[in-house]
């Protein structure tokens, strides 16, 4: 996810400076030539795709790993919570590694098979993009991990602040990297891979605390446990092939509104960043929603499992509607700030305006009660249920309407409208019938 500045430098062709709040990054781009305004933008947005695909399958290790622990806690067995961190950060760490090596080699003809032919200035900027953040995969992983952890041990003001400082250190690193040593993208990319690795390194030394909850008594003393592994993965799995068939969908996305030019890529990629800006208060309260379900059913409080459902979901769905109003209120203002072309802003502000009013009636319903049904164990359902709405509805519905009515990235956000209103009446009758509480993790 990203959101566009202006950022105004004198004797600059090729400026922009990138940071990321709560791993999300984000784009503060200037350009002085006009004809390569869209290309850096156009570039960090198409590898972004691929980087947010491979990042969700962590943070898919992440969740199965906090369940687990969650529910061990609510049921009063912490040696066993403590066992099953060991073995998170274990898994994630070897899976990590194994998707690094193959991002980077086969970096070309990845970005090739993904996004088709684009023009030469932006393929360069991808490649050189992809190489530099795909070493900090590990590095993401493993702040993952040990965020959940944290969440899960009720102590989600850590990882906030993590972060918070990781922003603030990507900030700087790109004013050195690419302001003083001007490296442009590639400095951009650098600055990020550095703030995740120290981001890495003080949550992992911050496990060691033996106060918490959840702790690493020692990193050194941690040996695969097949049985452990398997009741992660059991929950990583089917989150990760949810979370994977949703990136890769909205990849095969990205690929058809590629081909119509740096005008629509650029439009199109403003009104995804605010989306997804839009609902991140969201989903941080549905990730704090699965600590909480989780250890109720834990603890065979399937009553306040359901009561906690409702509340925060309520809750979410307020927070979603003051963020979407809010951006919608400033779009003009933020499609200036963001030195955007006039073509480009103007398209970016209709769509804005169409995606935002839908999104605060459909968006919650069809997310938030996901997150109650995959602390539950529920995790297969909900994985069915979001893999078959995204193909059809995202995918199959947007590639009709662009390749038959040449309707351009509004047929993007029609496909996204016709899932998000199926997903919603189809968890809502999920957690309506109560078959979600009814499936046994630990």
């Amino acid at each position: 996810m990203k959101i566009l500045f202006n950022y105004h430098l004198k004797s600059s062709t090729f400026n922009f400076l990138k940071t990321k709040i709560s791993n999300c990054p984000y784009i503060i781009e200037y350009i002085d030539i006009p004809q390569f305004r869209n290309n850096p933008i156009s570039a960090v947005s198409l590898v972004d795709s691929l980087n947010i695909l491979i990042i969700n399958i962590f943070a898919a290790m992440a969740t199965g790993g906090a369940i687990i622990c969650a529910q061990y806690l609510g049921s009063n067995q912490k040696d066993k919570a403590n066992q099953a961190l060991k073995q998170l950060i274990f898994s994630v760490t070897l899976i990590s590694i194994l998707i690094t090596i193959p991002c980077i080699l086969f970096r070309r003809p990845l970005l090739t098979l993904i996004f088709g032919s684009v023009e030469k200035n932006v393929m360069d900027n991808s490649l050189n993009y992809l190489f530099i953040t795909a070493l900090s995969y590990p590095f993401i992983a493993l702040y993952n991990a040990g965020a959940a952890s944290f969440r899960t041990s009720q102590n989600s003001r850590l990882p906030m602040t993590i972060a918070f400082g990781s922003n603030i250190l990507n900030i700087l690193g790109n004013i050195f990297f690419i302001f003083t040593l001007s490296l442009g993208v590639a400095g951009a990319a650098l600055s990020t891979l550095l703030s995740r690795i120290i981001s890495a390194l003080v949550i992992l030394i911050l496990l060691k605390q033996p106060k918490q909850d959840l702790y690493v008594d020692s990193y050194l003393s941690i040996r695969p446990e097949i049985e452990t592994i398997t009741k992660i993965l059991k929950i990583g799995i089917p989150t990760g092939i949810e979370n994977g068939m949703f990136q890769f969908g909205k990849l095969v996305i990205q690929s058809t509104v590629s081909t119509m030019g740096t005008t629509a890529i650029a439009a199109q990629a403003m009104v995804a960043m605010l989306e997804s800006f839009a609902c991140q208060a969201s989903i941080g309260i549905g990730l704090g929603m699965m600590t909480v379900v989780g250890k109720c059913v834990g603890a065979k409080e399937y009553e306040q499992a359901r009561h906690y459902t409702i509340s925060l979901t309520r809750l979410a769905w307020i927070v979603c509607i003051v963020f979407c109003a809010t951006i919608m209120l400033f779009i003009q203002q933020i499609t200036s700030l963001a030195g955007m072309e006039a073509e480009s802003a103007k398209l970016a502000i209709r769509l804005t305006r169409i995606v935002f009013t839908y999104k605060m009636i459909f968006w919650t319903p069809s997310f938030l009660p996901g997150y109650g049904l995959r602390a539950a164990g529920d995790v297969k359902f909900s994985m069915i249920t979001s893999t078959l709405s995204m193909w059809i509805c995202r995918v199959v519905v947007t590639i009709f309407l662009v390749h038959t009515f040449h309707m351009g990235p509004l047929a993007v956000w029609i496909g996204m409208g016709a899932d998000w209103t199926i997903r919603s009446f189809i968890f809502l009758a999920r957690f309506k019938s109560n078959k979600w509480l009814e499936h046994k993790v630990i």
